[in-house]
């Protein structure tokens, strides 16, 4: 049942995300749990996880190198290459390069959970391309969008600490000294993070129902593109690499 429903994400996802943009009053409201929402979702991760997860992490040095090389070369470009082919505005396009400069975020470690990928080595670099993208997405965007931009280092780094690394700190705290009773609900934690993202999905949308309508679809074609094409490219550049597939995903 679990594995049904995970599988059912994408369709969840888009269902309740037409369902926030028909009628947008109903979720407009649920704005301020978004970042609880986040922490939960983290907090189950955790859950999932021992401090022996990062240990190990020592061998996927590797690993962790070209992902950070990806995530700051690979995302930005194409995102400069897509808006360019469709030909979006430029402060659509600075949008877009911003995004793919940064560091992927709580949501890269969902998809990576539901893809049962290694969930340690997505947190840690989270973490580590959270603190690089301090200096280098500033660098990025002057250099592919000609314009600078201003990052609160501290505003970051809080945000990483209060809602990545502490929830997971916790989960994996009580899932050492409670172990026996975490691995009988562990079959419910995929569901509650898949429930929570999917909430948070239909939120941005109700927040965001003007500019949807305004942008047309151009711009969520865009994110599609340049979603896909990041996945896609970073996940056979592992398999090139000889990397296996938990460490690919």
């Amino acid at each position: 049942m679990t594995s049904k429903l995970i599988r059912l994400f994408p369709v969840f996802a888009i269902v309740l995300s037409i369902i926030a943009y028909l009628f947008p009053s109903n979720f407009v409201d649920l704005k301020s749990q978004i970042v609880p929402a986040l922490m939960i979702i983290m907090l189950s991760m955790g859950l999932t996880l021992t401090f022996e997860d990062f240990k190990n992490l020592t061998k996927y040095k590797k690993a962790i190198i070209v992902g950070i090389i990806l995530q700051f070369s690979v995302m930005p470009i194409a995102a400069l290459v897509i808006c360019s082919f469709l030909g979006l505005s430029q402060e659509l396009t600075i949008g877009m390069i911003l995004v793919g400069s940064v560091a992927g975020g709580t949501a890269s470690n969902v998809m990576c959970y539901i893809a049962k990928g290694n969930v340690a080595l997505s947190i840690s670099m989270t973490a580590l391309s959270t603190l690089i993208g301090v200096v280098l997405t500033p660098v990025l965007i002057k250099a592919l969008a000609g314009t600078m931009i201003d990052i609160s280092v501290m505003a970051m780094i809080t945000s990483l600490i209060k809602i990545v690394l502490l929830p997971v700190f916790v989960g994996i705290i009580l899932n050492h000294f409670l172990k026996p009773f975490i691995k009988k609900i562990n079959f419910i934690l995929p569901v509650i993070s898949i429930f929570m993202i999917v909430l948070i999905i239909a939120i941005v949308v109700a927040l965001n129902v003007n500019n949807i309508q305004t942008l047309g679809f151009l711009l969520p074609l865009a994110i599609f593109l340049h979603n896909t094409t990041g996945l896609t490219l970073g996940y056979w550049i592992c398999k090139i690499l000889g990397f296996d597939n938990q460490t690919c995903r």
